[in-house]
């Protein structure tokens, strides 16, 4: 067995067996106190309620205790009771999502003002029984307890949201529906449907059959996201996918269900070549080739958008967004308006005589045109337009919501200061893309990182902000790009479990939010995952390393974002186990050693084993001088990994490197090479020069070889690391200098043509 699942089982029995010793309830409820004892269900336990609608509430829960019990309980309206009843009860004193939640030995009470507040109770009910509750399947000798404890419990903020791009990934209907109740069992009441993009266009409008017909569908690319290249006229569209209305139906009704308002997104002007590939006459004229679905990033074909100078494009957008109108209930509709290359704006004659007729002073402002007047559509139906953060960069458009992403959000503090409803979403913090741990163990995905932790510590609302920006804030928002995902297995590896420490940031408190304490609630809830059968990350239970120079030895320093962990290590190549050495602080080592280490928990095994092969070379150890603070990476002698952020690349965007390396004493060598990376999707190049030289003061640096890279030897397809291995005749020295000069501009026929770049490199080696 697993391990780890093994250690999830003995949760699980703790958790049934000593009913008090802790509650896995996430987000925190803000005023929580345990009593003695535990409330047990029985087949005659009994559900007293006030109404219809308090009735309904109480059968998902009851449901499940069909499903994994058999146990079949009505539910009274109106009726008596004092002993083994869970009673409902309206409090018209508590704040809307509001509950109390009181549990005796004898009796549970529920008190709300409103209908989802009586529904968030009811989830904390579910958090509180054995994790069990959430399997599909009959499950016996379970015993159905839940600790004694008063509860009164309502949210931070109004608007706890969770976006899902299924345009990069078509998530087929019943994991959407499994999410949303996921989303609701963590007290999430906004689910974005990122429904269209470049890459697919999910939604089924029936006045516009070719948008599924085409749009839905891309032509199969084996590599990753932004690797692919674009399609050909002629290729098979053969990935994709798209929801019927009815389809859409019944996802808005489960998501109503659980008090979870669906906010869907239709992009605008730009993100558009979904659309547009089915129907290239909404195009700007200047645009002379062909249009397809985006496999990938696009290249140029990025920047096709809605021409803003013609007026079929806002008669096509009003009849899908009366169509989209009717399925979805939300006052909301988001619009994005984001990243809007205005290239072809600026060339379209409609566009330019557009902007002549209207007075409008430059195509920044002409996207406020196109914004506005889709805004006065929605307005006149009653509907709230929501938007990314781009939309400050012009006039906002009346009663706008801005939902800002870039940065820490500070954007959407600017439609704040000018009276506007904002939400944050940090692209840094809040998109679940990131890698969520040491990335040695993660899957491929875009750079940076946004762990468990990051997620948990992140204050969206900063001493800094003033009160009359921070009123006009009515929440935060996770979000789930899915350029890297291909499965639902992936997507909720992605999500969970960091949707939970979200969630306790949107709902609790900040005064009462506690790291170690989370944690050990979390692990709680991992069972719960685990029996509704949902893929969850683990990276929480693996390693950190950093390794530096140290007068010719190594320091390393490992670490975990979990200060409940012990770290033991072993440096002979044996696996480490609960009796290996336990990491106390920096191990100082020779270059050669290799370190194997992993962490424990009452003495179980919990993260991947860490491996750390540290190289023995004359570089390894040396000192090193430069402006980049990473430099050390060169000499460290760990070897970096296809991922440009894994902590051993020394990353250099748009500029020069230059480094000096320091001996204890004089050595003489004839080679050297040179870690390098290429990874087209992201900018990732070889230089245009590099220079190696030596000296023995110093001062006076005698070039020794210097190797130029011409275009197309720089620019190169696909994502790979190499050595390149030198020759420099036999020299003797004590400082080596090592000059690089970087890649420049993409060529034209690259994916990211024009775009700046930036070059990798990581040991550096002498033979």
């Amino acid at each position: 067995m697993n391990k780890l699942i093994l250690l999830f089982t003995i949760l699980i029995v703790n958790f049934i067996q000593v009913a008090g010793s802790g509650l896995g309830i996430i987000p925190l409820p803000n005023h929580i106190q345990e009593t003695e004892g535990c409330f047990t269900f029985d087949i005659k336990t009994k559900w007293i309620v006030e109404d219809i609608e308090q009735q309904r509430i109480t059968k998902q829960l009851t449901n499940r205790f069909f499903t994994v019990s058999s146990w079949y309980y009505r539910v009274d309206i109106g009726k008596k009771s004092n002993t083994n009843s869970i009673v409902f009860k309206t409090n018209t004193d508590l704040p809307n999502e509001g509950y109390k939640l009181n549990v005796t030995t004898k009796l549970i009470s529920i008190e709300a003002s409103s209908s989802n507040g009586f529904f968030n109770a009811v989830q904390t009910l579910r958090q509180l029984l054995p994790p069990q509750i959430n399997s599909g399947v009959f499950i016996q000798n379970v015993k159905w307890s839940i600790p004694c404890v008063k509860i009164a419990d309502s949210p931070r903020f109004g608007y706890r949201g969770f976006m899902l791009d299924v345009s990069r990934y078509f998530m087929p209907k019943k994991d959407v529906l499994r999410l949303i109740d996921l989303l609701a069992y963590h007290k999430i009441n906004y689910f974005h449907w990122h429904l269209t993009d470049d890459n697919g266009w999910r939604i089924q409008i029936k006045k516009y059959p070719r948008l599924t017909d085409i749009g839905a569908w891309r032509v199969d690319r084996s590599q990753n996201f932004p690797m692919r290249r674009n399609a050909e006229f002629g290729e098979a569209a053969t990935q994709g996918g798209f929801y019927t209305q009815d389809d859409i139906r019944e996802v808005v009704k489960y998501a109503q269900e659980r008090f979870v308002e669906i906010i869907p997104e239709i992009e605008m002007p730009a993100h558009a070549n979904a659309a547009l590939a089915a129907y290239p006459n909404l195009t700007c004229p200047v645009v002379d080739h062909f249009v397809s679905v985006l496999p990938g990033i696009g290249g140029k074909n990025a920047n096709i958008i809605y021409c803003a100078g013609n007026d079929s494009v806002f008669s096509f957008l009003e009849d899908v967004l009366t169509e989209v109108m009717e399925l979805f209930p939300s006052k909301y509709i988001h619009i994005g308006g984001d990243e809007a290359n205005k290239g072809n704006w600026e060339k379209c004659p409609k566009c330019q005589a557009r902007m002549k007729m209207n007075n409008i002073p430059n195509e920044e402002e002409l996207q406020s045109y196109f914004i506005k007047r889709i805004n006065k559509f929605l307005i006149s139906h009653n509907k709230h337009l929501m938007g990314w953060d781009e939309l400050v960069d012009s006039e906002i458009p009346q009663g706008t919501t801005i939902l800002g992403w870039r940065g820490n959000g500070d954007a959407a503090e600017i439609a704040g200061a000018k009276g506007f409803k904002f939400i944050k979403s940090p692209d840094m913090k809040y998109y679940l893309i990131r890698y969520q741990g040491p990335q040695w163990f993660e899957p491929f995905t875009y750079s940076g990182n946004s762990t468990l932790k990051d997620v948990y510590d992140y204050e969206p609302l900063g001493k800094s902000v003033p009160d009359s920006v921070s009123k006009n804030m009515l929440g935060i928002e996770s979000c789930l790009w899915t350029e890297f995902v291909k499965s639902p297995h992936d997507a909720y590896y992605m999500i969970f479990p960091r949707l939970a420490a979200f969630a306790e940031s949107a709902w609790t408190q900040p005064e009462n939010k506690n790291w170690s304490d989370f944690i050990a609630r979390t692990d709680k809830v991992l069972p719960a995952y685990e029996f509704a059968g949902i893929n969850f990350a683990k990276s929480m239970f693996n390693i950190d390393h950093k390794v530096r120079p140290a007068n010719g030895k190594l320091s390393v320093e490992l670490s975990s974002i979990r200060p409940d962990l012990e770290i033991r290590y072993t440096t002979n190549e044996t696996e480490p186990d609960n009796q290996s050495t336990l990491y106390k602080s920096a191990l100082i080592v020779e270059p050669g050693t290799n370190i194997r280490a992993r962490t424990f928990l009452n003495g179980i095994a919990m993260g991947e084993i860490l491996p750390l092969n540290i190289i023995k070379d004359k570089a390894i150890g040396a000192n090193i001088s430069s402006e980049n603070s990473n430099a050390y990476e060169l000499i460290n002698g760990i070897r970096a990994s296809e991922k440009l952020t894994d902590g051993e690349w020394i990353d250099l965007y748009d500029t020069d490197f230059e480094c000096i390396i320091e001996f204890q004493e004089a050595i003489t060598c004839s080679k050297i090479a040179l870690g390098m990376l290429n990874n087209v999707g992201i900018g990732v190049h070889l230089p245009s020069e590099i220079v190696f030289s030596v000296s023995n003061d110093k001062q006076n640096f005698k070039p020794v070889l210097t190797k130029t890279y011409n275009e197309k030897q720089r620019f190169q397809n696909g994502m790979f690391r190499f050595t390149e291995q030198f020759d420099m005749g036999e020299q003797t020295f004590k400082y080596l200098k090592i000059n690089a000069k970087k890649p420049g501009v993409c060529p034209p026929d690259m994916q990211r043509s024009g775009q700046k770049n930036r070059m990798a490199f990581d040991e550096v080696l002498l033979n």
